[in-house]
C-alpha cells in the first residue's frame, strides 16, 4: 500500500516537472522568436544551428569516450574543469571590474565595516531592512581582510566555487544515475552556459550559496549519520550566505517524508532522526550566527528579514510583470521609517491584488513571470557592464551566445524530464527536483529576475545531461560504432 502511494506521488511529481519544462520550452521559443528571429532572422538561425552542431558534436564525442577506465574518467573530468577555469578567468579579463547593483553595496560596505563604521544609517536602509544580507557581507569582509580591497580576490574565489559546483554536478549525477557519460554531459552543458557563469566578476552570493546547497544535497544522498550532520552545517552556511534556505529546507522535508520515512513499503522511523540531525544543526548554527552578528554590533537586527513585503509589492505588480520597476520604487519614500514604509507596502500589495482580481490577470502575470524567471535571457551579462567597454555589435552577439547556453539547458532538460517517465527512478532524484519545483512556485508570487535562476541551473543541467545522454544513446543505436 505504501509502495503504491509512493509510486503514485512520484509519477505526479514527474508529471509536474514535465509540465514545467514544457511550459519553459514554449516560452523560450516565444522569446527567441520575438527578440531574435523577427529582428535578425539570418543571424539567429545561423547561430542557433552552430550551437546545435557544437553541443551535439562535443556532447557525442564525450559520450563515445569509454567509461570503463577510472584513470581516463578522471582525466576527462579534470580536463573539462581546467578548460572551464581558463575560460572563466579569461571572462574576468574582458568585463569591467566595476561592481553594480546589490553587489556594489557589499563591496563598498565591507571596508567601512572593517573600519568600525555603521553599515546602515536608518532603520529602512539596505542592511537594516534586509539584515539577512549581513551574512554574505561578513564573507566579503573576510575576503577583504585577508586579501585586501582587491576585487580580483573575490572574482577568483567565484571561479573556484564554480569549478566545485561543476564537480558536485558530476558527483550528484553519478549518485542518481550511476552513469559516467551522463555525468560528463551534465558538466559539459552547464560549463558552456555563459549566462550561468557570467556573474563571477561581481561580489555575488549566488555561487558560494549554490555550492553549499548542492553539497547539502550530496551529503543527504550519502544517507549516513555523519553526512546528515555535515548537511546541517552546509545548509546553515548556505542559508547564511544566500537566503533561500527555507525553500531548500521545504524540499528536503518533503523528500524525507515521501522517500526516507517510507522505505521499501514500510515506515523507517530512523530516517526521521537522521533528518532531524540536519535540521537541528541548521537551526542552532543559523540562530547562533544571527546572535553573533547582533552581539558583535555589526547589525543589531541579526540575520532577519524586516522587509519581506517588498518582494510581494514587486512580485504582484502586473504593470512590471513582477520584475523590478523604478516607477514602483518612486511611489515610496525610501528615507522614511520602516513602520511607515511597511504600512505603505501593505497598501500597495492590496491594490495589486485588487487589480489582478478585477482584470482576471493572475494567469497572465504568472505566465510572464515564469518566462522572465526561466525562459528569457537571464540578463547576467548586463550586470557585468560588458557593453560599457565593448561595441554594441559585440555586446549583442555575446548576449545572444550567452542566451543560447540557456536555450540548450531548456531544450535538453525538457528531453530529460520526458525520459524520466520511461526509467526506473532512483528516489534520490526527488531530492533535487522537489526544491526546484518549490522554488518555481514561490517565484510566481515574489519579485523575479532572470539571474535568480542561477542557483537551480545545476539541477536543470543534470536533467539536461539525462536528455543529451538519451539523444546520444539514440544516435549511437542508429549510426554508432564501437567506443574509442
Amino acid at each position: 500500500m505504501l509502495s503504491k502511494f509512493q509510486s503514485i506521488i512520484s509519477k505526479v511529481i514527474i508529471a509536474c516537472l514535465a509540465i514545467f519544462t514544457t511550459v519553459v520550452l514554449i516560452q523560450m521559443g516565444q522569446f527567441y522568436t520575438v527578440n531574435y528571429l523577427k529582428i535578425e532572422p539570418v543571424l539567429a538561425i545561423l547561430v542557433f544551428l552552430c550551437a546545435i552542431i557544437f553541443v551535439g558534436g562535443i556532447g557525442y564525442w564525450l559520450y563515445r569516450i569509454r567509461d570503463d577506465d577510472t584513470n581516463l574518467n578522471r582525466l576527462i573530468l579534470i580536463s573539462m574543469l581546467l578548460v572551464f577555469a581558463i575560460v572563466a578567468i579569461v571572462w574576468l579579463k574582458v568585463v569591467p571590474q566595476k561592481q553594480v547593483s546589490d553587489f556594489l553595496a557589499f563591496w563598498r560596505t565591507a571596508p567601512k565595516a572593517l573600519d568600525g563604521q555603521k553599515i546602515f544609517n536608518y532603520d529602512n536602509d539596505y542592511f537594516a531592512k534586509w539584515a539577512y544580507q549581513t551574512g554574505f557581507l561578513v564573507y566579503v569582509m573576510t575576503v577583504v581582510k585577508v586579501f585586501g580591497h582587491h576585487v580580483i580576490a573575490i572574482q577568483l574565489l567565484n571561479v573556484v566555487y564554480q569549478v566545485l559546483i561543476l564537480y558536485l554536478v558530476y558527483l550528484i549525477s553519478m549518485q542518481i544515475f550511476n552513469k559516467v557519460k551522463l555525468a560528463r554531459l551534465s558538466v559539459f552543458i552547464l560549463m558552456i552556459d555563459l549566462d550561468w557563469f557570467a556573474l563571477n566578476s561581481q561580489a555575488d552570493n549566488q555561487y558560494l550559496g549554490m555550492m553549499l546547497f548542492l553539497l547539502t544535497f550530496y551529503l543527504i544522498m550519502k544517507n549516513k549519520y555523519w553526512s546528515y550532520a555535515l548537511a546541517g552545517l552546509t545548509l546553515a552556511l548556505g542559508s547564511i550566505i544566500r537566503p533561500i534556505g527555507p525553500v531548500v529546507i521545504a524540499g528536503i522535508v518533503v523528500y524525507a517524508l515521501l522517500y526516507l520515512v517510507i522505505h521499501e513499503g514500510k515506515f523507517d522511523l530512523s530516517a526521521i532522526g537522521k533528518v532531524l540531525i540536519t535540521l537541528v544543526i541548521y537551526e542552532l548554527l543559523f540562530t547562533g550566527a544571527g546572535m553573533a552578528i547582533k552581539n558583535s554590533g555589526l547589525n543589531s537586527y541579526g540575520l532577519t528579514n524586516r522587509d519581506s513585503e517588498w518582494k510581494f509589492v514587486i512580485g504582484l505588480d502586473a504593470n512590471s510583470n513582477g520584475s523590478y520597476d523604478q516607477a514602483m520604487v518612486n511611489r515610496f519614500d525610501l528615507k522614511t521609517s520602516r513602520s511607515k514604509m511597511s504600512a505603505k507596502e501593505y497598501q500597495i500589495i492590496h491594490e495589486n491584488i485588487q487589480n489582478l482580481n478585477s482584470t482576471n490577470g493572475w494567469l497572465k502575470l504568472f505566465w510572464n513571470k515564469n518566462m522572465t524567471m526561466w525562459a528569457a535571457r537571464s540578463t547576467t551579462i548586463d550586470f557585468t557592464g560588458f557593453e560599457t567597454i565593448h561595441s554594441l555589435k559585440i555586446s549583442n552577439l555575446v548576449k545572444l551566445l550567452g542566451y543560447l547556453g540557456s536555450v540548450g539547458l531548456i531544450i535538453l532538460s525538457w528531453f530529460g524530464s520526458l525520459k524520466l517517465f520511461k526509467m526506473k527512478l532512483n528516489k534520490q532524484i526527488f531530492l533535487i527536483i522537489l526544491p526546484l519545483m518549490a522554488y518555481a512556485v514561490v517565484q510566481l508570487l515574489i519579485e523575479v529576475q532572470g539571474r535568480y535562476r542561477l542557483e537551480f541551473l545545476p539541477v536543470i543541467a543534470i536533467l539536461g545531461g539525462l536528455g543529451l545522454y538519451s539523444i546520444c544513446d539514440w544516435a549511437r543505436s542508429r549510426w554508432g560504432k564501437s567506443n574509442v
